[in-house]
């Protein structure tokens, strides 16, 4: 090899050596910076998570907003309410705990009664054809408001009054708290935020809306741009009217099915839940309702109209007619005990048509099946004993024996505090502290005292207990169970998203104490996983019962709250609910389990509700989410709270689930949180001392009991 050819290999040799040297210094030099990235990153995640429990104490930590309470509501203390300063505090840490993922943490939203002193009567007020119709067209047109029955739509439109506003006046300003819906007629109005230009809207269109579902802050101002002509209708008028159309209807079904003789023996909540599904089905003169000899599983109830009964007889083409039925009759009775051919024709026959209310056999048996199964399971539940042993464990407990050890969590009314008892560490107790001036003044008496109640005597190994209240010049307590394994919101929010079988163990342990609450006719209302805390073993436990109530059998409620992302349609749409409501919740609550957030999202309350009111066929599904899970959620979360599925552990996505192990607590849980001692808080943030000072003195409407 020529010495030309050598000395280039060594230049070669050397140039490779300089680049890989080079490579591995900028290697070197990469690995710096992502390691500098990596400390930043963590760095912001600390900041965040700082910034996030800072603000837990210093922002107002609920929005507790004002809605209607009717129907049985009337019955109800008028006190139980919320003028949205304030708020109840939900879990250990309540519903302003850090944001998650970002998103602020969901607030929940009371309600107000109508008051039975002096209820709002309905008051018609005369207008023009084609005012009618102008409002009426503003009504379908929006997308909360067009999901209104048709009755309550005319209604509405009878009771609307006018207002004029002159040019630049302000109709509604931002920040301010409000109670009425508008339409306009006439003008042109400019809508602003924060003095900033939106848009402007005309005549036709209805503004304000969220105001009739409860009380709260305007979130824009609109102002007259012109002289303006609007329709105005106040929450209290709304509200009335859907709960009067809602009454008369469940009273006018329940008394047909009365006169139906395989429905005469059925108790009345029975009658209730099957007069909720009955449906509307309408058919023209000379239409075949029923064909003889065809199969069919329906039973009919004539709403409107009349209808022929005829048979045809073997021997002959020509239908023999037997009989006129008309409103208030029914025919198909047979088919919900499983007789499908028809012996008869039921023929239209009424120049206007026939309207008929409608229920299939898969329907009816689901009803009548399995109504008794959970009272059954907790019969022999013995609250007078679990009363009576708890009281005397706590009996002679002064409120001057708890010693404050950490705060657990803090509330728009107050904290919770981790306590022991003479200092006996061996055990510990939360303490939730409450402001009396505050629950005054926001009116919320009758739920704090429906919590005491509720709580005070649940028995289930799925739901935290109250030991005992207190109450002093300043402050009501509740000494409850310590679970020290923290929120399972918290969990949530570090780990992204639960996997199928932490979400079945999780959803299983809400289904107990669900099971356990409507076995006794009481309804929970507001479920989310901030309201879910687990136990030093890893089992979930609810808490915060400050919406929860007993129902009349077979009655609902007809008050607006709950978490805006968890709130049941029947529930925005103010047609009264009851435990059904618990399950759509339920279906939410699993859809956030294994994606992280709940499938009904939006920029604001407003456009959250007209999600819902779309549906939960409108909602794509993640991949990741099993066919069957997606399908029981789908079952959960039906429209008609009649249809949903309530024996949730039959369904195929328990399969093979260990209920049994669950109850005994035998099952281990996905989750074991690391808890060192009966006084360790290493599961919840750190929270500073309570710098407020204390309000003043009120013992204004206060059960003496408490």
């Amino acid at each position: 090899m020529s010495t030309s050819v050598m000395n280039r290999l060594r230049d070669l040799e050397r140039e490779l050596a300089r680049r890989m040297s080079e490579s591995r210094k900028k290697d070197e030099y990469i690995a710096r910076l992502e390691h500098r990235l990596d400390e930043r990153d963590a760095s912001v995640r600390h900041l965040r998570n700082e910034i996030d429990k800072f603000q837990q104490v210093v922002r107002p930590l609920t929005q507790h907003i004002m809605a209607m309470q009717m129907a049985d509501d009337y019955l109800e203390h008028s006190a139980g309410c919320c003028n949205g300063r304030g708020g109840h505090h939900h879990g250990f840490v309540g519903p302003a705990a850090s944001s998650f993922k970002g998103r602020p943490t969901r607030q929940a939203i009371s309600a107000e009664p109508l008051r039975t002193t002096d209820p709002l009567p309905i008051v018609k007020v005369p207008k023009s054809t084609k005012s009618r119709e102008l409002i009426k067209g503003a009504i379908l047109d929006n997308d909360f408001m067009k999901n209104l029955e048709s009755t309550q739509i005319r209604e509405i439109v009878d009771c609307m009054y006018p207002v004029e506003y002159a040019a630049d006046s302000v109709i509604i300003k931002e920040g301010d708290v409000g109670s009425i819906v508008y339409v306009m007629e006439e003008g042109r109005v400019e809508v602003s935020r924060e003095n900033k230009y939106l848009s402007t809207m005309t005549s036709g269109k209805v503004f304000g809306e969220l105001a009739i579902l409860y009380n709260c802050k305007r979130t824009a101002t609109i102002k007259a741009a012109t002289d303006c002509k609007l329709w105005a209708i106040e929450r209290q008028c709304f509200q009335t009217i859907m709960m009067r159309t809602g009454l008369i209807r469940q009273t006018e079904y329940t008394d047909f099915l009365k006169s139906v003789p395989i429905f005469k023996d059925l108790p009345e909540e029975t009658l209730i839940k099957i007069s909720d599904v009955l449906y509307e089905t309408s058919y023209s003169a000379g239409d075949y309702i029923i064909r003889q000899g065809a199969r069919g599983d329906t039973f009919f109830i004539i709403n409107k109209g009349k209808v022929k009964v005829t048979i045809k007889q073997s021997n002959s083409t020509e239908e023999k007619y037997i009989r006129t039925l008309q409103k208030g009759d029914f025919f198909g009775e047979k088919a919900l005990q499983g007789e499908d051919l028809r012996t008869a024709n039921i023929i239209a026959c009424d120049p206007d048509g026939v309207s008929c209310l409608v229920i299939d056999r898969e329907t009816f048996n689901q009803l009548i099946s399995g109504l008794d199964e959970i009272r059954t399971r907790y019969k022999d539940d013995d609250v007078a004993g679990r009363i009576s042993s708890t009281n005397k464990e706590f009996q002679n407990l002064k409120l001057s024996d708890l010693q404050v050890l950490a705060t657990l969590g803090v509330g728009g009314f107050g904290r919770v505090e981790l306590v022991q008892v003479n200092n006996d560490t061996s055990k510990s107790y939360a303490l939730k502290q409450m402001k009396k001036s505050q629950i005054v003044e926001t009116r919320q008496q009758q739920h704090i005292m429906s919590e005491k109640e509720i709580m005070g005597e649940a028995n289930c190994d799925f739901i935290v207990k109250l030991y005992k209240t207190f109450k002093d010049q300043k402050y009501l307590y509740m000494l409850m169970e310590s679970c020290l394994g923290g929120e399972l919101w918290t969990i949530l929010r570090d780990k992204g998203h639960f996997d199928d079988s932490t979400t079945r163990f999780y959803t299983g342990c809400v289904v107990e104490a669900f099971d356990y609450l409507h076995s006794r006719n009481i309804i929970y209302r507001d479920l989310k996983p901030e309201n879910l805390l687990l136990d030093i073993t890893g089992y979930v436990k609810l808490v915060d019962f400050g919406f929860a109530k007993k129902l009349q059998n077979g009655r609902k409620t007809w008050t607006f709250c709950g978490t805006p992302e968890y709130v049941a349609p029947e529930v925005i749409l103010n047609r009264g609910h009851d435990i059904s409501a618990d399950y759509w919740s339920l279906g939410v609550l699993m859809f956030e389990l294994l994606t992280g957030t709940p499938p009904f999202t939006g920029a604001d309350p407003m456009k959250t509700y007209n999600i819902i009111l779309k549906g939960i066929d409108a909602i794509e599904f993640p991949r990741n989410i099993t066919r069957n899970a997606r399908v029981l959620i789908k079952k959960l979360c039906r429209d008609n709270p009649a249809e949903r599925l309530t024996e949730v552990q039959k369904h195929k996505w328990f399969d093979g689930f260990n209920w049994e192990g669950l109850r005994t607590r035998t099952l281990t849980p996905p989750i074991l949180p690391v808890v060192r001692s009966a006084i360790d808080t290493s599961n919840f943030d750190n929270y500073p001392p309570d710098a407020d000072s204390p309000p003043p003195d009120d013992n204004s409407g206060w059960d003496s009991n408490f």
